[in-house]
């Protein structure tokens, strides 16, 4: 036991050392990215756009821009660093050593939560330079920031486990990630979109961790909490499940 925790360990600040080590493309591109959209959607549009939910526009958008930092970067971090270790053939070394399926997953995926807590706290500095927020429920936003960035560490494993090519850890963020986060709450509420549409939201899992971070920055919800958060402590389950699955059969890497 012993033994596996120091492997996971060791695997762990190995991640989060190579994205700091490179953090002028990790770290510092997402803080600006960040700060254009406070800048453009927070200050030039927010001013048009008004209150939201009697709260300024600004206000509105900044747990929805925090999570997209997050979700971003929990996922990029773990597909990337997986695939770049098959790609490299340096991923053999790992499984042939002693270390568990679990310890070699946990290991990845605390790096990605490394890296996603890190660009949410960046993104929280980020929208207090702009604006003063309160914290409306401390327990709700830990639990939730956590847990997104673990879904998405996740997600971004199983990715890359599937992934063949460059191109294929590509294909989720561009295709799947993008879409449900523009349409998961994050510039809008749901309520101001027509009924079939707000139906198309309730299936969408980042709309959950939007609306349960901004119920725990400012008090505003779309949708119960407690079943949100439910909701999305099965889908981590879900996913842990099916990763350490495929980590233990070598998906992807044995042939």
């Amino acid at each position: 036991m012993q033994a596996q925790w120091i492997a996971f360990l060791t695997l762990w600040r190995r991640e989060v050392k190579r994205f700091f080590r490179i953090w002028t493309q990790t770290l510092l591109p997402q803080t600006i990215t960040i700060l254009l959209y406070f800048i453009v959607f927070g200050r030039v549009i927010g001013d048009r756009v008004g209150d939201m939910q009697g709260v300024s526009y600004i206000t509105f958008i900044t747990p929805g821009l925090v999570m997209m930092g997050v979700i971003n970067n929990s996922f990029a971090n773990v597909v990337g660093s997986f695939f770049g270790s098959k790609f490299a053939k340096n991923i053999e070394e790992i499984y042939v050593s002693s270390m568990s399926p679990f310890a070699i997953l946990m290991g990845y995926v605390a790096g990605g939560i490394s890296r996603g807590l890190i660009i949410g706290l960046l993104a929280m500095g980020v929208s207090w330079s702009f604006h003063p927020l309160s914290i409306h429920h401390l327990f709700y936003l830990l639990l939730v920031i956590f847990l997104t960035a673990t879904v998405f560490s996740l997600a971004g494993l199983i990715n890359a486990i599937f992934a063949k090519k460059f191109d294929d850890i590509n294909f989720v963020p561009v295709f799947i990630l993008t879409p449900l986060t523009y349409l998961g709450g994050v510039f809008y509420s749901i309520q101001a979109l027509p009924l079939f549409w707000q139906h198309v939201s309730h299936i969408n899992p980042i709309f959950y961790t939007v609306n349960v971070f901004r119920y725990s920055l400012l008090g505003i919800s779309d949708v119960p909490i407690v079943s949100s958060v439910i909701g999305l402590i099965c889908f981590t389950m879900t996913l842990f499940v099916w990763a350490y699955y495929l980590v233990k059969r070598g998906v992807g890497v044995r042939s």
